[in-house]
């Protein structure tokens, strides 16, 4: 079998799990690959993702560096016997490498975590909002590329209505609210959507307002991505240059911690189940409504 020559951050991932977890055990990679009677060669390819890797050599080196924990080492075969051919499949050749990651990550999640302060998060873009930040100019689409972000775009909201859908919660900040994006009617769309989505059981979605601590401002944008095993979850964030995939556990335990803290300083989520005299008190639904109300 070939190398790979494009590899899934789900790929990537397995070959960094189990390169962990043999120099946790204190192998080189010669040593660990010579204990199974496999060669040098062929472990760095699985460990750098290049090549897969069989389900009974995977159980023989997690015997090997001591993993016995069932829960993880049956996560980690799942991983490396998934192919990958979602419905993302279809967008392979129009589409870059990163929002495919993202549609597969986001279909293995059990728990999805979005901080966003400057766009709706994509989840959550209705399909008006999504084109006028794709037309823009600055982005570098053409027509035809704008086509197919719009297309993967509103596929992957199915996520939301499917049978078992992952749970949701988002932290917006106000800024995003404000943001002209398709102009007033593509806007007031967008914000009355907001509301729609939160009525979804396993949608929640809160508003940090400018008025609340400055945690938001120098958190940044990412996304916390938390499959049936959370070990082994993922923090994407999207840079000028390039989206960044963090899956070591001090990072996911600091993204935890930060988007607890900003849930805690963001307003009460949006509740359109309260009857309007209960929401005397500042709330995510009442400041939406107020900047529909200004538009």
């Amino acid at each position: 079998m070939g190398l790979r020559t494009t590899i899934s951050e789900r790929q990537r991932r397995l070959g960094y799990e189990l390169k962990h977890l043999r120099e946790q055990a204190g192998f080189s990679a010669g040593e660990a690959a010579a204990r199974i009677g496999m060669g040098r060669a062929q472990l760095s390819q699985i460990e750098t993702a290049k090549t897969t890797i069989l389900t009974e050599r995977l159980h023989e080196l997690c015997d090997l560096y001591g993993c016995t924990d069932k829960t993880y080492i049956e996560a980690l075969v799942v991983m490396s016997e998934a192919t990958g051919k979602g419905w993302w499949a279809a967008y392979k050749k129009p589409m870059e490498q990163g929002p495919l990651n993202m549609a597969e990550l986001e279909g293995q999640a059990v728990e999805l975590r979005l901080h966003q302060s400057l766009f709706i998060p994509g989840l959550f873009q209705t399909a008006d909002y999504a084109q006028a930040i794709f037309a823009t100019p600055k982005l570098g689409f053409e027509n035809e590329d704008v086509e197919y972000a719009l297309r993967f775009r509103m596929e992957r909201q199915r996520i939301l209505t499917r049978e078992n859908p992952p749970s949701v919660h988002a932290v917006i900040h106000e800024s995003a609210l404000h943001m002209r994006f398709g102009g007033t009617d593509v806007v007031r769309g967008q914000l009355l959507h907001l509301i729609e989505l939160a009525r979804l059981p396993h949608v929640t979605i809160r508003i940090y307002p400018f008025s609340s601590q400055a945690h938001a401002a120098i958190s940044g944008n990412f996304v916390h991505l938390l499959p049936s095993e959370p070990r082994l979850g993922t923090v994407v964030l999207e840079q000028p240059t390039g989206i960044r995939y963090l899956g070591d556990q001090e990072a996911l335990l600091q993204y935890g911690r930060l988007f607890e803290r900003l849930a805690d300083y963001a307003l009460p989520p949006i509740d359109v189940s309260l009857a309007p005299e209960a929401h005397s008190v500042k709330d995510s639904l009442a400041l939406i409504q107020h900047v529909l109300y200004t538009l």
